[in-house]
């Protein structure tokens, strides 16, 4: 239960709280929980499209959907994208980019970074509620819960890019043991998905969740290797970067999935 307290929050700002103060060991280990609190995000996105959709037209109900995300993880996540963009765009060494990402300051990059993260998001949320109800409230409840494993898998292969920041208490030291819980959480999903809509499902949906774990886990390798050529490692806004960056590219996945084999 401690875990899921810590996962709760290091990524979100919803007020959960531990007496205990946490170890760093424990900090770490909470990443097993990540996909736990993404579950609880999923969820509390299909109750706001429930809720505003009884009041709100629907142009606006995708705009809430969206406001309950980002005001859930605080805003941290867009963010960290607006920081590593801003550092990926500045000419100079390591340690340039590295003190642009502590700067306050959001500069051009990171302005249009938010932008766009939004916009896709909108644009596809969008495209995704004129398919089969199925194929659009699982998107809703599985899109930060594949952002969360994304990662986890980030913080495994990854090292972390300078001694300080919160991001050194997990990037890195996310062992083998969180990894695993982690992907058996995210692998169960499909699972409960089958339980209780299996009347809904396809062969099709099956086929997608496969490939999708293929490319998430690719693309987050690549994204690795990336910012560590960049800044020497990963920060605490790189993650939230991965973060957004996973939710699109699940987004469009699911999209693109959908017009071409449902």
């Amino acid at each position: 239960m401690k875990k899921i307290l810590l996962a709760f929050q290091f990524l979100t700002i919803i007020p959960l709280k531990t007496d205990m103060a946490p170890e760093e060991a424990e900090i770490s280990k909470s990443s097993s929980a990540f996909v736990i609190v993404g579950f609880i995000q999923g969820i509390l996105l299909i109750l706001t499209e429930y809720l505003s959709g009884m009041v709100f037209h629907p142009e606006l109900v995708t705009g809430m959907i969206l406001l309950v995300l980002v005001l859930s993880n605080g805003g941290f996540h867009l963010d960290g994208l607006a920081d590593t963009l801003d550092a990926i765009a500045v000419r100079g060494d390591r340690e340039k980019r590295l003190g642009i990402m502590k700067n306050s300051t959001i500069g051009t990059a990171g302005v249009i970074a938010i932008v766009f993260s939004l916009g896709i998001k909108y644009l596809s949320l969008k495209s995704l509620s004129h398919f089969l109800p199925f194929t659009y409230y699982s998107s809703l409840l599985l899109m930060p819960v594949v952002s969360k494993w994304a990662m986890v898998i980030a913080m495994f292969h990854g090292k972390p890019a300078r001694e300080d920041g919160i991001g050194r208490l997990l990037i890195g030291r996310v062992s083998l043991k969180e990894v695993t819980a982690s992907t058996l959480m995210f692998f169960c999903l499909p699972i409960l998905l089958w339980v209780f809509f299996g009347r809904y499902m396809s062969e099709g949906n099956y086929a997608f969740y496969a490939i999708l774990v293929v490319i998430v886990y690719s693309l987050c390798r690549l994204w690795v290797k990336f910012l560590e050529e960049k800044f020497g490692g990963l920060t605490g806004d790189t993650l939230g970067a991965i973060s957004e960056i996973t939710e699109m590219s699940f987004l469009l996945m699911v999209l693109i999935w959908s017009q071409l084999f449902i």
